[in-house]
């Protein structure tokens, strides 16, 4: 069956850096695309990072500079990488695969364009 299970989660100071960690299992990894969502208790859900099935990545413009997406289909794992925190990059992170049945080469940023999601990561960033 399908897994997505979030690591790397945790506290970091404003500045800071985190790197979260997605592993993949249970489909052929690297046909799909995959994204990163976080969210706020009390507010929407909010797309920051996608990427398709050759590697090119779309950004949120609130993360864009700051944090990177990446992968490594040899592992089965998708990644970002978050620096210069904000307090306001508080929330619980979540990755998801859009597992549909065709081709997908250009990965959104629309939550209802993912049908599978991890258990989600927090991460909380102090001033």
């Amino acid at each position: 069956r399908v897994q997505l299970v979030e690591s790397g989660g945790g506290s970091a100071q404003a500045g800071g850096s985190l790197r979260l960690s997605c592993a993949a299992s249970g489909y052929s990894y690297s046909r799909y695309c995959m994204g990163w969502f976080r969210q706020v208790s009390g507010k929407e859900r909010e797309g920051i990072a996608a990427i398709d099935v050759v590697s090119i990545a779309t950004y949120a413009d609130s993360v864009k500079g700051r944090f990177t997406i990446s992968q490594d289909t040899a592992k089965n794992t998708l990644y970002i990488e978050m620096n210069s925190l904000k307090p306001e990059d508080t929330a619980m992170y979540y990755c998801a695969a859009d597992l549909r049945p065709y081709d997908c080469h250009v990965a959104s940023l629309m939550g209802s364009e993912y049908n599978y999601w991890g258990q989600g990561t927090q991460v909380t960033v102090s001033s």
